[in-house]
């Protein structure tokens, strides 16, 4: 079987199995329950995204992620976290790095395989995967007596895994957990997805644009178009769209990797 045959039939898996949690509150259930079945395959690529890495490589917006010369050590966020892969390629260039999931066994299977994956380094940044509910507050006193808000904040298959609902209230709790300075990074995918296919993963192809930049909600209308929130009314300002040279194959070379600033 190709990755890419393996791919749709992982897809049409999740989206039979969330047939029974199809409401905002049975969603942490439904990935829970993923979780407890063993059957994070049906997401997890086995490694960190080659495109964040290439990014954090070879960009030129990488000396502002990095900010040389910084006194304290940076904060990075990684909510909806699987595995843990990108909290360890985060910890690599220094972050102090939160990831965030769901479910117990989430968190047990992302920090041993963490672990691991930082085993062979030495000079890598902390690491820890919390426990929690994304869009409560709960889980935030274990970011420390000093937490400001996030330096970095990655999204890659947190938003896509979202009822289009839900949409609003991502953008407003990443806004809430940013610092002042910080940005969010996000690996924008499946673009090559209707907006109106049933999900996860829901496509996402000018959704980051219409939450962040004009202040939508990132809900479709009948027509399939997404509801203009006006324009330049969101929270955002996008400062980096990249396509990255190297990406997962079920992206289909259309991931954008965007970067973005509270204005």
């Amino acid at each position: 079987m190709t990755t890419e045959a393996r791919s749709a039939q992982n897809r049409t898996q999740l989206i039979a199995h969330f047939d029974d949690y199809k409401t905002r509150d049975a969603q942490s259930d439904g990935w829970t329950k993923l979780w407890e079945k063993d059957e994070a395959h049906l997401w997890d690529r086995g490694r960190p995204s080659p495109a964040l890495q290439s990014f954090l490589e070879t960009h030129p917006y990488r000396e502002t992620l990095f900010r040389e010369g910084e006194k304290r050590p940076l904060k990075a966020f990684v909510p909806g976290c699987g595995k843990g892969h990108d909290v360890a390629l985060l910890a690599r260039y220094g972050y102090q790095v939160w990831g965030l999931e769901v479910s117990q066994t989430a968190v047990d299977t992302a920090k041993e395989n963490i672990k691991t994956q930082l085993n062979s380094s030495t000079n890598h940044g902390t690491t820890d995967v919390v426990l929690g509910d994304f869009f409560q507050k709960g889980y935030e006193d274990q970011f420390g007596p000093d937490f400001r808000g996030f330096d970095l904040i990655y999204d890659y298959t947190f938003l896509c895994a979202l009822l289009p609902e839900m949409r609003k209230d991502w953008a407003e709790r990443i806004k809430s957990l940013l610092a002042p300075t910080g940005v969010l990074v996000c690996l924008e995918f499946p673009m090559w997805k209707p907006l109106k296919a049933p999900g996860p993963p829901w496509g996402l192809n000018g959704v980051h644009w219409n939450l962040l930049a004009d202040g939508g909600d990132g809900t479709v209308d009948e027509s399939g178009k997404l509801v203009s929130g006006g324009k330049d009314q969101g929270s955002f300002e996008r400062v980096v769209y990249w396509s990255p040279p190297e990406s997962f194959e079920q992206s289909r070379g259309e991931d954008m990797i965007s970067v973005w600033k509270l204005k």
